[in-house]
């Protein structure tokens, strides 16, 4: 099967839809419908959504009948009215079983209902369904393949979600990012990623991988939508005047070469349309220590994981991936000082970051998303290196679609904003992304 018929060209664009149900003028049972008649298509070549025991969109018109019931009138409607939303499989949702990508038994694995997740709902989003993860969001990878191209990974580990909204399946999906794992994804589908600052989305009721770097996100379509779904999910959201004359730092050095030739040279070119357009870009130098701060998130990562899955692990230890196995016995033997000093870098490096963009007086840096387009095969869910200083650092961070490679694969490009200023991000997004792409 060739790669374009399982692609969607022209996604659907979450702020239109949602302007169109409130309003009236579209219809949800008409768009569930055409959703339908696409997960026929293209979600059994695709695999982002796990099954249901029950008919999925007899459920889905059910909802759209309460909906209806609720608000009436048009004006009444609240912000995602009738928003099908695709849920990462760590989320607990009221009525769905979580299994996380794991062979361990669900009634285990339960939880309340993720915050994020009756945020959603409150806006009047229903749930299209739970989407394939990695196992406990980790590299163990699922079955879910790249809409681009089924014989490439979509990427991981929120590789369901990234790969629903690429099909056209959803306009809007749930993931998370612990290093690279809602960036790098939706680098690999062409779609927007959208990483707040630490703590700005709520965690809870998600089962964490490392809670002091784990990072609730999710996918769209372009950046407008996106500011739309995070004026529902991030904590104390305001709108922000648009930069006049942004700068952007590109941060030169070991860092940037883990790239592979083909993503630098794509980032470069990037660059250079942004330049060429009268936006500012000026090199930095960055991350001289760069492999500290790696063996620093690596081992937070796995000492956090192995202190939460520490009861799991011991009763259900044959039923783990190795590779997530691998990484909790690995976290079993960190010491608690270096724990506490692997948490502490992270706020360390955020002031330097900071202190960075200050002195060199950025808005924001640019870099790539992932280190080139998604590899073949799925089993390799693909290097979240270029993604692991900011996460370590929590700070806000989106992937933009930047182009295709001449074997039609997508790359996109990473920027990354100010602590906490998620709204500018979202804003400088907004101002560059007609100007990337290729």
């Amino acid at each position: 099967m060739k790669s374009s018929s399982l692609a969607e060209k022209n996604l659907d664009r979450l702020n239109e839809l949602a302007e169109g149900f409130r309003t009236g003028k579209r219809s949800v049972r008409d768009y569930l419908g055409m959703i339908k008649t696409r997960f026929d298509e293209r979600e059994p070549h695709v695999k982002a959504f796990l099954p249901e025991q029950t008919d999925r969109f007899e459920r889905l018109q059910q909802e759209v009948e309460n909906l209806e019931s609720r608000y009436q009138e048009p004006g009444s409607r609240p912000p995602l009215y009738g928003i099908p939303v695709g849920v990462k499989d760590i989320f607990h949702v009221e009525g769905f079983p979580t299994c996380a990508g794991s062979r361990l038994p669900p009634e285990v694995l339960r939880g309340p209902e993720a915050v994020s997740v009756s945020f959603l709902k409150s806006a009047g989003a229903m749930v299209l369904g739970k989407t394939v993860t990695t196992e406990f969001a980790y590299f163990a990878s699922g079955p879910t393949r790249n809409p681009h191209n089924p014989d490439h990974t979509p990427g991981g580990s929120s590789s369901g979600s990234a790969a629903a909204v690429a099909a056209g399946l959803c306009p809007l999906a749930l993931g998370t990012q612990t290093i690279g794992s809602i960036l790098r994804p939706a680098s690999y589908c062409g779609v927007v990623g959208f990483k707040p600052s630490y703590g700005r989305i709520s965690v809870e009721g998600v089962i964490p991988l490392a809670l002091s770097v784990d990072h609730v996100g999710f996918f769209a379509a372009d950046a407008e939508s996106a500011v739309l779904a995070a004026s529902v999910l991030c904590e104390g959201w305001s709108q922000r005047s648009e930069l006049s004359r942004p700068v952007f730092g590109v941060p030169e050095g070991l860092y940037l070469k883990k790239t592979s030739e083909q993503g630098l040279n794509h980032f470069r070119q990037a660059c250079s349309r942004l330049s060429k357009a009268g936006f500012r870009i000026r090199s930095v130098d960055m991350f001289e220590d760069f492999e500290d701060i790696a063996r620093r998130h690596k081992t937070l990562v796995a000492a956090e994981a192995a202190q939460f899955h520490r009861e799991w692990f011991r009763t259900y230890s044959g039923l783990y991936h190795e590779k997530t196995a691998e990484l909790i016995r690995m976290g079993q033997n960190v010491d608690q000082d270096d724990l506490e000093a692997c948490r502490a870098s992270r706020e360390k490096m955020r002031g330097e970051v900071m202190s960075v963009m200050d002195r060199y007086g950025l808005s924001a840096f640019l870099a790539p998303a992932a280190v080139g387009p998604a590899p073949p095969g799925i089993e390799y869910t693909g290097d979240p290196v270029m993604n692991l200083p900011w996460t370590h650092a929590g700070l806000p961070a989106m992937s933009l679609p930047s182009g295709i490679t001449s074997e039609g694969l997508p790359v996109g490009l990473q920027v990354i904003g100010r602590w906490m200023d998620d709204e500018t991000l979202l804003g400088l997004a907004q101002q560059i992304e007609g100007f990337i792409s290729n």
